[in-house]
């Protein structure tokens, strides 16, 4: 099973990405957007059992468009897998990451369920995708993924370990030991850090066994629950009711499954703690691993980033005059005169002017913004 978080708002591309039309809604390359570049990876893993997409409620009707355009330019194949066993699930309140995956768990094992017992006794094999990132070659990743997935059988909690291009001060880091026996590149992890400040991201680079943390997972249902029960018991207990609850009632958007106002889902989100699964369960279960991974990775977390894979400017729309090497993400015309080196995003009614190289400084702008513009 497949499970892809997809309600977060992706502030650092502010204006164009909003919290009614947020970032995974986007398209860097006018095609795909990274919501369905991330459903298409999910297809391409030919899962045997369900894609969760989980998001906020106020997206959902977003989502199921995302869907919908997605499997109109799929094979057959994928479009069957989209209208049959992909399921939006709408979350009642934002919970950070562990209780989505938490409810994940409990839902596949609770659907699974034949009636009158408490359990099936199926463990299922969790490959958890981000919904905003760019990742290729694809074949590269599904040859990682099948690594992660076994690992994740025989017991470990699995990371994407990221090598490290620069010493970029916006991730999190995995430091790796030595390798698991018979999975080539595969490694128990020391520890993680918290995202680092400049000069320790160079001592990173240098020692040469420290990582990006991509922010994906894998791990058995039975597993993942185990540990969260042993690591943040609150979460846990939080979903307990789901033994012995009723199923949500069928219900979908056009023609998607959909899980949305389920009251056993909303009696537990108000009662769960807002928690990373990194802090809950990664940083303290003694089983982590991580997959070296072959595959490029961007979570595309800056416009210095987006401009990468967006292509140069349409000559249409911007025009330069003694200037040079300006990006542009606008529906509108836009005309440079004697200035270098900026980026210039016209959306959403919004105006964002920024020198290259400033993205650090992207939340402060935005709780500005907020303040300033929405009053």
């Amino acid at each position: 099973d497949i499970v892809i978080l997809a309600g977060g708002i992706g502030e650092r591309l502010w204006p164009a990405s909003v919290p009614e039309n947020p970032k995974q809604f986007l398209s860097v390359d006018g095609n795909l957007s990274f919501l369905q570049s991330s459903i298409q990876r999910a297809l391409a893993l030919e899962p045997e059992g369900k894609i969760l997409v989980i998001t906020r409620s106020s997206l959902v009707k977003g989502v199921a468009e995302q869907c919908v355009s997605l499997a109109e330019k799929s094979s057959q194949k994928d479009k069957d897998k989209i209208f049959n066993d992909l399921i939006i699930v709408a979350e009642p309140k934002p919970r950070h990451t562990c209780a989505p995956l938490v409810f994940a768990c409990k839902m596949l094992k609770f659907f699974d369920k034949p009636t009158g017992q408490t359990t099936d006794g199926t463990t299922h094999t969790i490959l958890t995708l981000a919904s905003d990132h760019i990742i290729s070659p694809i074949q590269s990743f599904l040859g990682d993924c099948a690594k992660a997935s076994q690992a994740a059988k025989e017991g470990y909690f699995v990371c994407y370990a990221i090598p490290p291009s620069s010493p970029a001060t916006g991730y999190g880091y995995i430091k790796t030991g030595s390798g698991l026996d018979g999975i080539e590149n595969v490694f128990n992890i020391d520890n993680f850090k918290e995202k680092p400040d400049l000069e320790t991201a160079k001592e990173y680079l240098k020692e040469g066994c420290y990582y990006w943390n991509s922010g994906m997972f894998a791990f058995t249902d039975d597993f993942f629950l185990n540990e969260v029960k042993k690591c943040e018991p609150s979460v846990w207990q939080a979903f307990e009711n789901f033994a012995g609850g009723s199923l949500p009632a069928e219900n979908k958007v056009l023609g998607i499954e959909c899980i949305e106002n389920w009251q056993l889902m909303s009696e537990s989100y108000e009662k769960t703690p807002s928690i990373a699964v990194d802090n809950a369960v990664a940083e303290r279960t003694d089983k982590a691993a991580a997959v070296m991974a072959s595959f490029d990775w961007d979570d595309v977390g800056s416009w210095d980033s987006f401009e990468k894979y967006a292509g140069k400017n349409d000559d249409k729309k911007v025009i330069s005059v003694e200037g040079t090497n300006n990006f542009v993400y606008s529906d509108l015309p836009v005309a440079f005169c004697g200035v270098s080196d900026l980026a210039v995003v016209v959306k959403n009614g919004k105006v964002l002017v920024m020198k290259k190289g400033s993205g650090d400084f992207m939340r402060e702008v935005v709780k500005m913004a907020k303040s300033a513009f929405e009053g």
